[in-house]
């Protein structure tokens, strides 16, 4: 009898330990930075009666592991992370489960139930639908970068075809980054044939009523933007999220994903500007913008709501997105621009204006999650995204690509490529702000919750007590 409750016991546990680990591994695959892991890990442990003195977690970009141990017993299990993605209202959702099953007291089952059906549960937008708000952010891009409402819609359709290309080749199993690559060279492929399209020998064919909708006066601007869908800003901001919060291993395991994504993009881009023989690609076509502060609230809102459909941010918040990425993006550029560049503004430039701008949108977010029950990240990841430097990313490595020797060549290089990093570092650090300055503010009143909660579970004898396992 004294044998099958042991077993019974363990059996209890090692439940308990796998359901921990999915829990972990469910964040990871759906992007969420390491920190909100542990804190929900950490959680989640309370809720299953895992003694937090006892528990052990460690975390790596493809592997968790957790142990529970004392002086007489160890038990430990691990769990790979082999499909990386973006899901925000997975993250969300994990997070509201942690807090539910302490304070209705789940069983196990429920536990799991739930889990899986969070797992399991279809996303929030169609492959179709996904394609077009990505095709549309892209084009959002392009407003912000100058150009004009009909270079909008061939850099939006460019974008939706290479979107679509590399969620076929995904599909098939081939290589991520060698996905990557070819939906570059399409997207931009396409924006190249499309500024052929105002060239008076093609406008000479066209009916002179669609000439002022098919006309534009920056038909080369699409290209700086078309595949821009492909940029890896979550990472990107996970990864100085990672470093800051001196989760040093998994910081440089996403930055170098993140680099060989760029690289792949890059790559893809170089082979299709070949093709289209334009030469000097990275000095010439300006990315200054010169449109009004509508037209750039416009392209912010359309921008940030598209990657909040690649992100799969519940449709609730797309509204609430679409307003960061206004305050985002027209605070940076306000700050950004002025005189010097024929802009409104106050002319201190884009690193600075970068960082104002994530960090009010960011302090905003401290206040709007409450309202809107949702983890930060959620709100301002997605609003700062339309401000990752993609175009300077990629263009230091095409210029590197291209380099023939040259006198000021390796100078654009190292330019693009120092103010790309910079202005991450700004946006990220904007974004962290919560972490960094207000979480000894914020963690606090959660955490004297956490131990009310804590107590009481251990009042009904909810925790794993180790002494009793033989």
């Amino acid at each position: 009898m004294e044998e099958t409750q042991q077993s019974d016991s363990l059996e209890v546990l090692r439940s308990k330990l796998d359901l921990l680990l999915r829990t972990g591994q469910l964040l990871m695959e759906s992007s969420a930075d390491t920190s909100r892991i542990i804190r929900n890990m950490d959680r989640t442990a309370a809720y299953l009666g895992l003694p937090e003195k006892k528990l052990h977690i460690h975390i790596t970009y493809n592997m968790l592991m957790v142990n529970l141990s004392d002086k007489t017993h160890s038990f430990s299990k691990f769990q790979r992370c082999d499909r990386h993605g973006i899901n925000m209202d997975a993250i969300s959702a994990i997070s509201k489960l942690s807090w539910r099953a302490i304070k209705e007291d789940y069983t196990l089952d429920q536990y799991e139930k739930e889990l899986e059906r969070i797992k399991n549960k279809k996303r929030n937008y169609s492959p179709w639908l996904t394609a077009i708000g990505a095709g549309l952010a892209c084009g959002g891009f392009c407003v912000q970068f100058g150009c004009d409402w009909p270079a909008f819609i061939y850099s939006s359709i460019a974008a939706i075809a290479g979107f679509r290309l590399r969620a076929w080749l995904n599909s098939t199993g081939s290589n991520e980054y060698v996905n990557i690559a070819f939906a570059a060279f399409f997207s931009t492929l396409l924006a190249c044939l499309s500024a052929y399209i105002s060239l008076p020998v093609i406008e000479s064919h066209i009916p002179s009523a669609l000439i002022p909708f098919t006309h534009s006066d920056t038909p080369w601007h699409p290209l700086m933007a078309c595949a821009l869908f492909i940029v890896p800003g979550v990472p990107l901001i996970n990864f100085v999220s990672d470093m800051l919060d001196s989760h040093i291993s998994i910081g440089i395991t996403r930055a170098v994903n993140t680099l060989m994504i760029v690289a792949a993009m890059s790559f893809g881009i170089v082979i299709a500007i070949k093709v289209c023989g334009i030469d000097n690609f990275v000095k010439d076509l300006s990315m200054t913008p010169h449109n009004s502060y509508l037209a750039y609230a416009v392209a912010a809102a359309i921008s940030a709501m598209g990657f909040s459909m690649i992100f799969n941010i519940p449709r609730r918040l797309l509204w609430v997105v679409a307003t960061g990425g206004i305050i985002a993006v027209c605070t940076r550029n306000f700050v950004n621009l002025g005189p010097s560049n024929g802009n409104v503004g106050l002319d201190w430039g884009l690193i600075l204006g970068s960082l104002i701008g994530s960090s009010l949108i960011s302090i905003i977010c401290i206040k709007a999650v409450h309202i809107f029950h949702t983890p930060h990240h959620c709100l301002s990841i997605p609003s700062v995204i339309p401000m990752v430097p993609g175009v300077l990313m990629y263009r230091a490595l095409f210029a590197l690509i291209e380099m023939h020797g040259v006198v000021g060549e390796l100078t654009i290089a190292i330019h693009n490529g120092i103010r790309a990093s910079l202005i991450i570092l700004c946006i990220a650090i904007g974004v962290a702000i919560p972490n960094i300055f207000a979480r000894k503010w914020i963690a606090p009143e959660r955490h004297k919750k956490l131990i009310k909660m804590i107590a009481e579970r251990k009042v009904r004898g909810k925790f794993v007590d180790l002494e009793h396992m033989k």
